[in-house]
């Protein structure tokens, strides 16, 4: 039996537990879980578990499942079009499922997901969400390392690297940067921190992490979105990984696709068409 949506009522009554008074995740979880939705990341981190954990590993289930439909079908409709010797065209592209890139599924999408607590705040819900994991049947989606920031390097498994998407909800958000951003995905990978806006330190780092931007051109990407209804635990702030980003040619000029020779190959190659 599948695991629930984040959209389930079975899901959200069972998640309701997490919410602690303080954490602010309320609006924060679901969000989390329409970028992962919408980034598909392979590799996911968290720093601080709670609220947002089954959040991430719903969204990651939900991913696997499309992936591996859309897939078969893209491949089913590429052997389709180009058994007459037809090319490439918007016929293909716009064909269920449509505008999907070949590239993605060169390989099954089989996401790992590693969530990093030590248990140390009583205030937080972290120590009861194997309990709401377990009920949901999402348990066996995260490797849970019980440790603090400081010490988990040497202890995250090694498939989990280049990091897609990092999710931080602890005051170590500067730590992590200093000592995790070289393992982030340098191709667009995001690292997603909660809560620096509207208080000094976090402002400092902010600060920081602009002057970054400045020195080192072509590094990364910010955005800070903040909740202005709220007193605190009031924003995130998104870092994208932008010193390798790969070039994705397959849009022209007004929008229109281009069906370029390679985008042929790996079309073929996804389809199990190639020599």
């Amino acid at each position: 039996m599948a695991a629930p949506e984040v959209s389930d009522p079975e899901f959200r009554a069972a998640v309701a537990k997490l919410r602690a008074p303080g954490m602010g995740t309320e609006v924060v979880a679901p969000l989390l879980a329409q970028l992962v939705r919408l980034y598909r990341p392979r590799r996911v981190l968290e720093i601080g578990m709670g609220y947002t954990t089954p959040f991430l590993a719903a969204a990651l289930a939900q991913n696997e499942r499309e992936a591996a439909v859309e897939a078969e079908a893209l491949a089913a409709k590429t052997r389709e079009h180009l058994a007459g010797e037809a090319e490439l065209d918007d016929v293909w592209a716009y064909t269920e499922p449509p505008l999907l890139a070949p590239s993605f599924y060169a390989e099954p999408y089989r996401p790992r997901f590693v969530a990093v607590d030590n248990l140390s705040i009583e205030a937080s819900s972290a120590g009861r969400v194997l309990d709401v994991l377990t009920r949901l049947g999402l348990d066996d989606r995260v490797q849970v390392v019980n440790a603090d920031l400081h010490e988990c390097a040497d202890l995250l498994p090694d498939d989990l690297f280049p990091i897609d998407l990092a999710w931080v909800d602890a005051w170590e958000c500067l730590y992590f940067f200093e000592h995790f951003w070289e393992r982030i995905n340098p191709d667009g990978g995001l690292v997603v921190m909660h809560y620096l806006m509207t208080y000094p330190e976090g402002e400092a780092i902010l600060d920081y992490f602009a002057e970054v931007q400045r020195s080192r051109p072509g590094e990364l990407e910010m955005v800070n979105l903040l909740e202005p209804h709220k007193l605190g635990q009031n924003s995130i702030t998104v870092l994208r990984r932008t010193s390798a980003v790969r070039p994705r040619p397959y849009g022209g000029p007004g929008g229109a696709l281009r069906y370029s020779a390679g985008l042929r190959r790996e079309a073929e190659a996804q389809a199990g068409l190639g020599g």
